[in-house]
């Protein structure tokens, strides 16, 4: 069932009035403070909305609030019933430090649609190309980047992998490096990082590496509608994590998660900018007014589009 088109509008309002909470903290080296005038608006915003909505990928637990947490209850309690999954300010430290490439970002399906999980990290692998057998996680990296290269006809050193710039990738940045594939390394984001598969003008072909669980599924919802390939394995290290994950129904805590087990039916995304990154551009306050862009996807009506809006403070 497709969700009512009318909510597109409203979510954009819901991530450009977190972006533009958040951007009045750009560069005051509190990623805390910035983080929680995100959440603040968002959790506000989202009250006023006539849906049934309930976290299920969020900031943390009930005990960790202020943050949206997995399980609260958002909107009016009347009309449809949603899943939503929220990243108020991805990129803290961007925001913190006035960096490229802070967002407040979210996702919505309806009830029992998006996947859930307790907080954790993910391996996650993200590309244009939908075939099977091409690309995949429990392929080696240099049998992914082999054959990405025969599916483009593009040689190694022609192809780009975007990956997060930590000590745990070492390994697959020195075997991209020996294949002497092109890197985009960014130090953070990669809800962003996932999305810049999408289109040919971004210059990326593959992202992959580990990152935050909740920045998997919500980066899957737009790369659904963009009918692009996903894959996603949850790293559960303690026996806490563990332990979470089969009180939320997952048995199988090795098991290799597909695009269409993340995000099933149809849904809705937005990405916000706060400060100007690759995707979009950052908050712009002008007198009264302040100008965003937002990254929307619609999966059922086929909408991917930047929207740039001037609204009221």
């Amino acid at each position: 069932m497709a969700i009512d088109k009318k909510f597109i509008d409203q979510f954009i309002n819901v991530t450009s009035k977190a972006a533009l909470a958040s951007s009045y903290l750009v560069g005051k080296k509190d990623k805390i403070a910035a983080d929680k005038a995100a959440v603040d608006s968002m959790r506000s915003n989202l009250n006023n909305l006539d849906i049934q909505g309930q976290i299920v990928i969020g900031e943390g637990e009930l005990d960790e609030a202020p943050m949206l947490y997995i399980g609260e209850k958002l909107g009016t309690n009347k009309g449809p019933e949603f899943d939503i999954a929220v990243d108020p300010l991805e990129g803290t430290n961007f925001a913190a430090n006035n960096l490229p490439g802070a967002l407040s970002v979210i996702a919505i399906a309806e009830k029992n649609n998006l996947f859930k999980a307790p907080e954790t990290y993910m391996e996650k692998i993200s590309t244009k190309v939908n075939e099977k057998n091409v690309i995949d996680l429990d392929f080696t990296v240099k049998q992914n980047i082999f054959n990405l290269s025969d599916y483009l006809n593009k040689n190694p050193e022609n192809l780009t992998a975007c990956i997060m710039d930590r000590p745990r990738h070492k390994e697959i940045i020195d075997e991209l490096n020996k294949l002497k594939v092109n890197l985009k390394l960014i130090t953070d984001g990669d809800v962003s990082g996932a999305l810049l598969v999408t289109d040919e003008k971004y210059n990326v072909d593959i992202f992959l590496g580990i990152g935050g669980g909740p920045e998997g599924v919500l980066a899957a919802s737009a790369l659904d509608a963009f009918n692009c390939n996903f894959q996603g394995r949850f790293l559960f290290k303690t026996e806490n994590d563990k332990a979470r994950a089969k009180k939320m129904g997952i048995n199988d805590l090795t098991k290799k998660y597909e695009l269409n087990e993340i995000v099933t039916g149809d849904s809705i995304f937005c990405a916000t900018g706060i400060t100007s990154g690759d995707l979009v551009a950052g908050i712009e306050i002008q007198g009264n007014d302040f100008i965003s862009e937002t990254l929307v996807t619609h999966k059922s009506s086929g909408f991917r589009k930047v929207i740039k809006l001037k609204q009221n403070i």
